[in-house]
């Protein structure tokens, strides 16, 4: 079964600069859809980016991540990362990776409800 395993997060000042890293395990297919969610207590999960590859990829950010964040993964398909800068109070939450099973059809981008693989997440704190 597909398995996620985030790293990366940490505390950092306002300003500062994370990379988040997620591991994919046992994903067997060429086609991914997968993304990085993140909650804070007592709201909802909200997805931040979502990249979609096949060949070509398309990514798509939240409006609080757009210009600040960057979702990408290697060439093997063996990792996704978040790389996110001028990190502000707003942004620290529970930051997890999720993919689509393989094989899956439909859309992929910030509004896809699919997501059936999670990770355990990674937490980011920026405080000064």
């Amino acid at each position: 079964e597909v398995r996620l395993l985030e790293s990366g997060g940490g505390s950092v000042q306002p300003g500062g600069s994370l990379k988040l890293s997620c591991s994919i395990f046992r994903y067997t297919d060429f086609r991914t859809c997968m993304g990085w969610f993140r909650q804070t207590p007592g709201k909802e999960r909200e997805p931040v980016a979502v990249l979609y590859f096949g060949g070509f990829e398309n990514a798509y950010y939240s409006a609080s991540g757009k210009g600040r964040f960057t979702i990408s993964r290697d060439n093997a398909g063996d990792m996704m990362y978040l790389s996110m800068t001028d990190l502000t109070p707003e942004d620290t939450a529970l930051y997890t990776c999720a993919a689509l099973p393989p094989g899956f059809r439909g859309f992929c981008d910030l509004t896809t409800k699919d997501f059936t693989y999670w990770g355990q997440g990674t937490q980011v704190t920026v405080s000064s």
